[in-house]
C-alpha cells in the first residue's frame, strides 16, 4: 500500500472532540513500574541479539484496502486516563495495511503498570464492522496524547507516535507539520537505520495538572534505548526529552533530537512545479544557536542531487527547523495550511561536548517526501556495550527565537545577463532582514555594511539598500564557484563593529541549472 505522508498527517491528527470516557475491559493485570524499569528492559535487550519487528498480521487486517483501513478511527468516547479528572487523554491508532508493526501500550497509576489489550470497541469500524479473529494481546501502530489546547473543554490533538520512532507534537493554534524522532542513525546514507518505538508507558495525570510523562522502549539494529518525554502545553508549548541509549555495536553517525521535514519549493527555488501555490514546504529554514550564542540560519532547498551540510560546534545551545514564513499568502493552500505549521526548536540541556549540526537535504518529486533531516551529533560515539545519557527540550514554536536581525527572505537568480555579461556561473543572491534595529527611523542603511564571504571562487558587488515593504533592509551581492565546485557562502549586516543580523548561510551546488 502506498501511504502518503500527507495522509499519514491526517491519520495521526484525526479529529477528537469528546470529553466522555470509559475503559470497560480494555486494561490488563497491574505491574510494578519505576523510574528503572524502562532503563532495566533497555540494558537487557541491548545484550541480546537484534530480532526485528514481526510485521506479519491477522489476514483480516492483511486484506484491508485502503479505504476501508481509512475508515477506522478511535473512538472518542473510549478516551483512556479521563476518570480521574485529567486534562489529558489517551488514544489509538488500529494496525493493517501499510501499519504493519504492533507497539505495546501501558497505562501507569501509582507505580503500578496495566497493560491496554486490544479490543474491537476501541474503534470505530463504520458499516464494515470490526474484524473476525482478533485477539487481545494484538496491540496497535501507536498512540495520541490528547489535550484541551486551544479551548477549553475541547480536547485537541497533542502529540502522536507513529511508526518507528518518529512523533510528532503541537502548539496552540498550530497544525501537524514536520517530525521529530527519537533518534537517527545514517541519515541520508546508504544502510540507514530507523529503529522502533516498542512499548510505551503513559503515567496517569493528577486531576487539573498541565503536563504529562510518558516513557518509551526504543529498539533497533545498533541501539536500544529508554525514553521519557514530559509534555508541558500548559508551560509554552514544549516536551522535555531524556535518553539513556545502550550499544549493540560500535556507532559512527549516531544524530541525536532529530528532526524531520518537507521543503518542496519555496521563494528561493529557480525552477518551480507548475503549481497555484506560491511555496510548499513545512519548514523554511534551520537555525542554529552556538555555544558563543552566534546564531545562523540557513534557508532549505530541495536540491537537484543529495546534500549533507555540517555546522561545527561544541556544546552547542540549540538548534531547530522552522517556518518562519506565518502569511498565507505565500502558500494559499487551505488544505495543507502550511503557514500553521510548528517549527520545532531543540533546546540542548546536557553538555555533549564537540560535534556538529548534520543537515540533511535530498531531492524531492513531490510534497509528500520528508526530504530534510537536521540532528547533532556529537564527535564521541558510544561504542558496542556502551551507553549515553541525553537530555534536551524541544519546543513547538510559531515566532522569533531572538531579537536580533533575522532573515526574513531569501532569493537567487541566475540573470546573469542583467548584471554580470559574460559570466553565466554568476548567481546573484538578495536577501531580506527584519528586527526592530531596522525600524529606528535615526538608522543610516548607507553606513550598513554587508560582511560576506565564500569557501571557493568569488563573492562580490554587496549593495544593502532600505527595503520599505517589509520595514528591513535587502542585501545583495554576486557569488561566481570555479566550474563544478560547490561552494558554501556566509552573510551578515555589520553597523561599525555592531553585528545587526544573524549570519545567513547557503550551500550553491555546482551544476546548478540556469
Amino acid at each position: 500500500m502506498d501511504l502518503t505522508r500527507r495522509v499519514a498527517l491526517q491519520l495521526a491528527g484525526t479529529a477528537c472532540a469528546s470529553l466522555v470516557t470509559g475503559w470497560g475491559d480494555a486494561l490488563a493485570a497491574d505491574e510494578a513500574f519505576g523510574s528503572e524499569t524502562v532503563i532495566a528492559r533497555a540494558r537487557d535487550l541491548a545484550a541480546r541479539p537484534y530480532a526485528g519487528p514481526n510485521e506479519a498480521l491477522p489476514e483480516s487486517l492483511s486484506r484491508l484496502s485502503y479505504d476501508d483501513f481509512r475508515r477506522i478511527n478511535f473512538r472518542t468516547d473510549r478516551t483512556l486516563l479521563r476518570d480521574g479528572g485529567s486534562n489529558f487523554g489517551l488514544q489509538l491508532f488500529h494496525l493493517g495495511g501499510f501499519f504493519r508493526r504492533a507497539v505495546k501500550v501501558n497505562v501507569v497509576a501509582k507505580g503500578a503498570m496495566t497493560p491496554v489489550l486490544y479490543s474491537p470497541d476501541l474503534f470505530d469500524f463504520r458499516d464494515k464492522g470490526p474484524p473476525d479473529g482478533l485477539s487481545p494481546s494484538l496491540g496497535f501502530a501507536g498512540l495520541r496524547l490528547v489535550y484541551p489546547l486551544n479551548q477549553t473543554g475541547q480536547l485537541d490533538q497533542l502529540a502522536a507516535f507513529l511508526r518507528a520512532s518518529y512523533f510528532r507534537f503541537l502548539g496552540k493554534g498550530q497544525n501537524y507539520g514536520l517530525s521529530a524522532r527519537g533518534i537517527s542513525i545514517g541519515s541520508g546514507g546508504p544502510g540507514e537505520e530507523f529503529p522502533d518505538f516498542v512499548e510505551f508507558w503513559v503515567e496517569t495525570p493528577d486531576a487539573g495538572k498541565g503536563s504529562i510523562t510518558m516513557h518509551a522502549l526504543l529498539n533497533g539494529p545498533s541501539v536500544t534505548g529508554a525514553y521519557r518525554f514530559t509534555f508541558m502545553p500548559a508551560a509554552g508549548d514544549k516536551v522535555e526529552v531524556q535518553a539513556t541509549l545502550f550499544a549493540r555495536r560500535d556507532l559512527a553517525n549516531l544524530g541525536l533530537a532529530p528532526l524531520s521535514s518537507m521543503f518542496f519549493y519555496g521563494e528561493n527555488t529557480l525552477n518551480r512545479p507548475r503549481d497555484f501555490r506560491p511555496e510548499v514546504h513545512d519548514s523554511d529554514g534551520l537555525a542554529i544557536q552556538s555555544e558563543s550564542g552566534e546564531w545562523l540560519w540557513r534557508p532549505l532547498r530541495n536540491p537537484t542531487r543529495n546534500s549533507v551540510s555540517n555546522f561545527y560546534s561544541k556544546d552547542i545551545k540549540g538548534f531547530g527547523l522552522l517556518q518562519r514564513d506565518r502569511d498565507f499568502g505565500h502558500y494559499q493552500d487551505l488544505e495543507a495550511v502550511y503557514n500553521t505549521r510548528p517549527g520545532y526548536w531543540v533546546e540542548m540541556k546536557s553538555g555533549q561536548g564537540q560535534g556538529w549540526v548534520a543537515l540533511v537535504e535530498l531531492h524531492a518529486s513531490r510534497e509528500t517526501d520528508d526530504n530534510i533531516v537536521a540532528s547533532w551529533i556529537p564527535d564521541a560515539q558510544p561504542k558496542a556495550g556502551g551507553e549515553m545519557q541525553i537530555a534536551y527540550v524541544v519546543h513547538a514554536v510559531s515566532g522569533p527565537l531572538h531579537a536580533g536581525g533575522q532573515v526574513f527572505a531569501t532569493f537567487e537568480t541566475h540573470n546573469a545577463d542583467a548584471t554580470n555579461v559574460g559570466k553565466p556561473n554568476v548567481t546573484r543572491f538578495l536577501i531580506d532582514f527584519v528586527g526592530d534595529r531596522f525600524k529606528d527611523v535615526a538608522l543610516d542603511v548607507s553606513k550598513i555594511e554587508l560582511v560576506m564571504w565564500g569557501s571557493k571562487g568569488t563573492v562580490s558587488a554587496p549593495v544593502v539598500i532600505a527595503n520599505p515593504a517589509i520595514n528591513g533592509v535587502r542585501a545583495s551581492f554576486d557569488a561566481e564557484p570555479p566550474p563544478g565546485k560547490d561552494i558554501d557562502l556566509r552573510a551578515f549586516l555589520r553597523l561599525g563593529s555592531e553585528a545587526l543580523t544573524e549570519t545567513w548561510t547557503y550551500r550553491l551546488d555546482a551544476a546548478e541549472p540556469v
